[in-house]
């Protein structure tokens, strides 16, 4: 359903068919990490990649998987979950995604959520 492919911001997942709105697209494992020890990894690449797995921001997550390779836009057709149970970040299609178009999640976790990233967003 999915696959890895040169994106405009270098890497990013796309649909290798027709995924409908509400559909399962991901569900991807994560490890999980007290939110101190997050310090350690803001000196690396890998704080671009993590998820904060708790409302209280105690947990932060790295999602395995095809989870970080998700791409970020004010304009998602794609959502995500955090599945505390089974310890997975689950990805549904927010809308109706084609063949072939790059799927795209709002990384403030809401799909309308406009606020500033840490990033500039092309």
């Amino acid at each position: 359903m999915i696959e890895v492919k040169k994106s405009k911001y270098g890497r990013g997942i796309f649909a290798t068919r027709d995924i409908h709105n509400g559909e399962l697209i991901h569900e991807a494992p994560v490890i999980v990490s007290p939110s101190k020890d997050y310090k350690y990894l803001t000196k690396t690449i890998m704080r671009d990649y993590v998820f904060w797995w708790d409302q209280d921001n105690d947990e932060v997550a790295l999602a395995l998987g095809y989870g970080s390779l998700f791409n970020h836009s004010y304009r998602p057709n794609a959502i995500y979950g955090l599945n505390f149970a089974n310890r997975t970040i689950d990805f549904y299609a927010h809308i109706d995604i084609k063949a072939g178009e790059e799927i795209l999640i709002n990384y403030n976790g809401e799909p309308d959520d406009d606020e500033s990233l840490w990033f500039d967003v092309i």
